[in-house]
């Protein structure tokens, strides 16, 4: 009887312990809260976003009216912040310098943001600016018109944060994830900004985020788009922290980059000052169409990088333009692997599956190292695979066009030096 009786004193303790934990700390979800903003601040609601943030504890949600708001809302807690639409709910940035700036940067360890249901418009730089945060979610919002600081006659932005360290020729894009980390973009409209969406390592590594189910358009300037490894901000070296592990799938990516001036490819994938590392990344089963640049741009332009291991498989790549500067093409170009003229040694690229068509160039490939590439629909207007450069292109199992393969009537050609592409497909994969 006493030993019953002392089990349900210490259960009852163990409960009131573990009640007073959860009470305590503001971080559980048990007790999170809903805030409201409407224009008019009516109704027990807020006027401003920035004031419900201020507000909120940390895994709120706050839910936003349709309405126009003139304001650069900084988040730096967990929480949701919803819009009621993107057609309907639009934060208005105009001479400001962002959107919405999820800022892990100052306030270490942030995790667990979402923000949707918003458009995004006329911010100086960024639409929405993400650095150092981790499962952030940025969902169903529409990205349009930012950028405005962008100076095209000499290709800078003024005003733009010193920790964007290569930002200044496009004002870090429409959507800039630096330093993020398992976060996810997806089903956003992102159009008419200096660029689409960029993951760069500026301010940390950017490691296992996924862009899904965007649609990135006519965005003038750069790339719909961009994995860019960059110098870090934080140290005399500069030394980059690494782009790796993302993955790039299941969206539209046109017209971009076509403006005078302006250089875009569909995806690009890109390393820049010696030591950058762009690796591992997967780009799956995305329309890459009629952009300034190739559908799909991989870079090295100095020694010492890690452009390795980066996956292409199951895109559909049409009508986009030739490769420039050290790694240009000759003409309009679907896939370009590409180390320039003194860049680092591109290894393990996988090519696979991929539809690629009206291109001149269906695949070219510049770099020491060994290129695979096999289950492709090689369907342009002329070269099926371009090796620029001395290093081997194991093309075996690829569809040319024709029964007969490469160099045949009706079918795309190869050139260049050792190039492997017997046994080909006889019909399509």
């Amino acid at each position: 009887m006493r030993r019953f009786k002392y089990s349900s004193l210490a259960a009852a303790l163990l409960a009131v312990v573990t009640l007073a934990s959860l009470w305590g700390s503001s971080n559980s979800q048990l007790f999170a809260a809903t805030l409201c903003v409407n224009p008019g601040g009516t109704s027990g609601c807020f006027a401003k976003i920035g004031d419900a943030v201020g507000a909120a504890a940390k895994n709120d949600t706050i839910q936003v009216a349709a309405g126009t708001y003139a304001e650069d809302v900084v988040i730096g807690k967990p929480l949701s912040l919803i819009g009621a639409g993107r057609s309907t709910t639009t934060i208005n940035a105009k001479g400001l310098a962002n959107g919405v700036y999820v800022d892990g940067l100052d306030h270490p360890g942030l995790t667990n943001v979402v923000v949707s249901g918003f458009s995004v418009i006329n911010a100086n730089f960024e639409g929405i600016l993400v650095t150092n945060t981790s499962d952030v979610i940025i969902a169903s919002n529409r990205i349009s018109a930012n950028d405005k600081s962008i100076d095209l006659a000499d290709g800078t932005c003024p005003g733009v944060p010193a920790f964007e360290t290569l930002e200044g020729f496009d004002c870090g894009e429409g959507i800039h994830l630096s330093g993020a980390d398992y976060s996810t973009v997806s089903g956003n409209a992102v159009n008419n900004n200096a660029g689409g969406i960029l993951i760069s390592d500026d301010t940390a590594a950017a490691h296992h985020n996924v862009i899904t189910r965007n649609v990135v358009t006519n965005n003038p300037d750069d790339c719909g788009i961009t994995l860019a490894s960059h110098p870090f901000f934080n140290n005399a070296a500069g030394k980059p922290l690494g782009v790796y592990s993302n993955t790039i799938s299941d969206n539209v990516s046109s017209n971009n980059g076509l403006a005078v001036g302006g250089a875009g490819a569909g995806v690009g994938i890109f390393t820049s000052v010696p030591g950058a590392a762009n690796y591992g990344n997967v780009v799956t089963h995305n329309r890459l169409t009629n952009n300034g640049l190739p559908g799909v741009a991989m870079h090295s332009h100095a020694p010492g990088q890690n452009l390795n291991n980066n996956v292409i498989v199951d895109n559909i790549i049409s009508g986009n333009g030739a490769d420039t500067d050290d790694t240009v093409t000759p003409g309009r170009t679907g896939i370009n692997v590409n180390n320039g003229f003194g860049g680092s040694a591109v290894s393990g690229t996988v090519i696979s599956q991929n539809v690629i068509s009206n291109e001149d160039v269906d695949v070219a490939v510049r770099t020491v190292a060994s290129v695979d590439m096999n289950l492709n629909q090689l369907l342009g207007t002329g070269i099926g695979v371009d090796n620029l450069g001395n290093g081997p292109v194991e093309a075996v199992e690829n569809w040319w066009g024709c029964a007969a393969g490469p160099g045949s009537a009706g079918c795309t050609t190869v050139s260049g030096p050792k190039v492997a592409f017997t046994p080909w497909l006889v019909a399509p994969f």
